[in-house]
């Protein structure tokens, strides 16, 4: 099977967790995520049932869209402050979810 190095963004946690394992364990994992991936690209399942799931799954672990909104505008006020500092124009005071998210 060949393979392909991606980058993928997850929360520290998952970081943390991925970083700690064997290499061995970490190849399975991979693996694992591959497959998953491939799935999704391959099932019929549309991405609204897939991100419902996603989000079921967020919510069962405790991130609501109360929490969710909450460290998105944390993390966009240090994005404006850093922003402040470079451009004399600021974005907008907060961020916004798009409809339907």
């Amino acid at each position: 099977m060949e393979t392909e190095q991606i980058t993928v963004q997850v929360d520290a946690e998952a970081a943390r967790a991925f970083k700690s394992v064997s290499a061995d364990d970490r190849r399975k994992l991979e693996a694992l995520l591959s497959i998953r991936l491939s799935e999704v690209t391959r099932t019929r399942e549309s991405l609204k049932a897939i991100m419902s799931e996603v989000s079921q799954k967020a919510e069962r672990r405790g991130l609501t869209p109360e929490s969710l909104k909450a460290m998105l505008n944390e993390d966009w006020r240090k994005i404006r402050l850093r922003y402040k500092c470079h451009r004399k124009r600021t974005p907008p005071e907060r961020f916004e979810t798009p409809p339907g998210i």
